[in-house]
């Protein structure tokens, strides 16, 4: 369970990448509608991205799941696609019965259409398993040596022909496997539909619920890109676009709980608290109900009280259910591009069916959330923001000296500890050498929401949309927060048992990641002098050198 969860947990924050370009392109293709702006390049250019979600979906998770989220991971994502789609538009056969009663001059164009339209359908799939090769490949072959005769072909430029091969396994997958795919497809998606008022509650609970794991991503690109067909567009959020008066339906349920509900779970946070720390809360209670009002963004409030109460994230994750099957009793579709705020709202209003009713049913919501959420509270005494019985522990004081960025290193076991610093829309995703360095009050002084470790060495730090600026501040820190140093070669590698011991030595960023043949020829005491900014152990024959900026330099000189 846990090496599946280590592989989805990554897979989850990739998908962030692609899905983070929608709010513009929904931006522009809602501005430049007749009923707005009237201006069809601008609706054009909106909808250029909605066209190619696969291409998409193949650069951005290709990038996002590169450990260091290299450009060379993208094209290569971009290749593995285009000869996957290509491919299956090629290798796919048509019906027997298509060209029936059709004139010889259009039967060309009818099974060219017919091929283009089949494969569309899969574009969302394809684009996803193109990513996933991609950033695989990336991650196993950027250093890959190849004999001098082939040297340019070697390290990152193999990547791409890498993924091209894997692309080929793609097209015939997609190409000969068309119909049963596509079968599989309308199956699972007629089963979801079929279900009535019962799919969009059971979306709104899984929804939610998976947010603690950062899995709901997954979940969402199924209904989002997927589910439904409406004149050759899939997914509900495509096809609220398109015009399809049935869609929005799996999307309407989140406007009441993040335009009502959740602002209102904050105000009885907040008259919750204890009188001496109301004033210490409010601010952040404010602000947070502020931002997912306008935006939609909810994470922050929803980690505030998920590890302190988890019962009333299992009353959230029901009520959320429940808003969907209520607006689906009142007929009420609505869209968004980005997350159900008030922009969204606004944007998206004349495409909406019974937008208004959103009014009513939200102050029922903002009601309900608020006794909820007060009642629970009080009667088992839970510990949300501002009822905490526990002091921060000294080291947060500590972690917080400095700017902040300096800080979370600090909280986090210092630069030394720091093995990989990402981040998605609201949290840092690492990866550290010990999670027993890692200071959770410290970091909740600097104003985490929560702390999760879905694995051994992953910590996932939710903070809200500051995440990736924090993230990009941190790596400055871990990069450039000693001054260079000069590192003798010949010692280095002598503390390593000699160049001969070594099964692998490449740069990343700012390390040296090492591997040799047998441990017990390495110095490590000698080995760690010779580190100017400190030393991982990460296996029993693996360790990684932090040398800062001049890592990868210091590698090609070496040879590495």
């Amino acid at each position: 369970m846990r090496s599946i969860m280590n592989w989805l947990q990554p897979l989850g924050g990739a998908l962030l990448l692609p899905i983070a370009a929608l709010p513009i392109a929904g931006l522009l293709l809602r501005l430049g509608q007749p009923d707005l702006l009237n201006l069809p390049f601008i609706a054009a250019a909106g909808d250029a991205v909605f066209s190619n979600l696969g291409l998409l979906f193949a650069i951005g998770v290709a990038v996002g799941l590169a450990k260091d989220n290299n450009g060379a991971a993208g094209l290569a994502g971009a290749i593995c696609f285009l000869i996957a789609s290509k491919g299956a538009i090629a290798l796919l056969q048509p019906p027997a019965d298509l060209l029936k009663d059709v004139p010889a001059a259009f039967q060309a164009m009818t099974v060219a259409t017919f091929k283009n339209d089949a494969i569309s359908r899969s574009g969302v799939p394809m684009g996803l398993l193109s990513g996933i090769i991609a950033g695989y490949a990336y991650n196993r072959f950027h250093g890959l040596k190849l004999p001098e005769y082939l040297a340019f072909f070697g390290g990152r430029r193999s990547v791409p022909i890498i993924a091209g091969l894997g692309g080929l396994g793609l097209a015939a997958m997609f190409g000969f496997g068309w119909q049963g795919l596509n079968h599989g497809i309308d199956v699972a998606s007629r089963a979801v539909l079929a279900h009535g008022l019962l799919g969009p509650f059971v979306f709104g609970v899984l929804n939610r619920l998976l947010i603690i794991v950062g899995l709901h991503h997954i979940l969402n690109n199924f209904v989002y890109f997927i589910m439904g067909d409406y004149h050759g567009v899939f997914g509900d959020l495509n096809r609220f676009f398109a015009g399809d008066p049935t869609a929005g339906a799996f999307l309407a349920g989140f406007f009441p709980v993040m335009m009502f509900g959740l602002p209102a779970a904050c105000l009885a946070m907040y008259h919750a608290a204890r009188p001496d720390r109301k004033a210490a809360v409010a601010g952040m209670f404010l602000s947070m109900a502020l931002t997912v009002f306008i935006t939609g963004v909810t994470e922050p409030i929803e980690f505030s009280f998920i590890f302190q109460a988890p019962i009333l994230y299992a009353l959230h994750a029901l009520m959320s259910g429940l808003s969907a099957l209520i607006m689906n009793l009142l007929g009420v579709h609505m869209g968004y591009t980005f997350s159900a705020g008030l922009i969204d709202y606004l944007i998206n209003f004349k495409l909406a069916t019974r937008p208004l009713l959103l009014l009513p049913v939200g102050a029922a919501y903002f009601a309900l959330y608020y006794t909820v959420f007060r009642f629970t509270i009080q009667w088992f005494d839970l510990a949300t923001p501002g009822r905490e019985k526990t002091a921060a522990s000294p080291a947060a004081s500590q972690a917080i000296s400095g700017t902040r960025e300096e800080g979370f290193v600090a909280a986090l076991g210092g630069a030394a500890n720091l093995v990989s610093i990402d981040a998605c829309t609201t949290r840092l995703r690492l990866i550290v050498a010990d999670q027993s360095k890692v200071d959770e009050a410290a970091l909740k002084a600097l104003g985490a929401r929560g702390v999760i470790r879905p694995s051994e060495k992953a910590i996932q730090i939710v903070l809200g949309p500051v995440a990736d600026q924090v993230a990009g501040d941190m790596r400055k820190v871990v990069a450039g927060g000693a001054k260079a140093q000069t590192v003798d070669r010949d010692r280095l590698l002598g503390t390593l048992g000699g160049r001969s011991n070594l099964v692998e030595l490449m740069a990343r960023g700012s390390r040296l990641l090492v591997e040799v043949k047998d441990p017990a020829k390495v110095a490590e005491a000698d080995l760690a002098a010779s580190a100017p900014r400190g030393l991982v152990r990460t296996g029993a024959a693996r360790w990684q050198i932090i040398l800062g900026p001049d890592a990868d330099a210091w590698a090609e000189k070496s040879g590495a």
